[in-house]
């Protein structure tokens, strides 16, 4: 159980590390930018927060808060997909907010199996036996990934950023 204590408390630094870094690459680019796509095929800035607050949505209220599923994943991959920068970093700050407010609760609420009782989870690498811990692994390895991609984002049309 210390083990398991100990990593949570690592995913939730590593967490506001990333959100806060997330926030600051948003901040500084313009309001273009946030709908802009490097390729034809590529997500915009506005595609990857919208994948990032939809799966937040998903894998956390849905699934570990029973609230009614409201997510249409595929229209955060549409192209065109429009978003406001201030739209843009209130999806962020929320995503990462909801993620973070369950990190808090009980180490034993974690390790348990909340979802056996839901049908199959759609959206997710994970099944309906596993742990609510190994369901956050799952997300914070997600928001990772993409928010690693709107930083490149960012830097991409910004140049270089400052982290202060």
């Amino acid at each position: 159980m210390e083990l398991a204590l100990e990593f949570i408390q690592s995913m939730k630094v590593k967490l506001i590390s990333e959100q806060r870094g997330t926030l600051k690459a948003i901040e500084q680019v313009s309001e273009e930018d946030i709908t802009w796509h490097p390729t034809p095929e590529s997500n915009s800035i506005a595609n990857l927060v919208a994948h990032i607050r939809g799966a937040a949505h998903s894998r956390v209220e849905t699934i570990l808060y029973n609230i009614p599923d409201k997510r249409d994943r595929d229209k955060e991959f549409e192209r065109g997909l429009m978003m406001t920068k201030e739209e843009a970093y209130q999806h962020t700050k929320e995503a990462f907010d909801i993620i973070l407010q369950y990190l808090q609760s009980e180490p034993e609420q974690l390790l348990s199996q909340p979802f056996l009782h839901l049908p199959p989870l759609t959206y997710s690498q994970v099944n309906n036996e596993t742990t609510a811990l190994n369901l956050m692994m799952a997300m914070f390895r997600e928001v990772h990934y993409h928010t690693g991609q709107i930083i490149y984002i960012a830097k991409m049309r910004k140049g270089e950023l400052t982290w202060d």
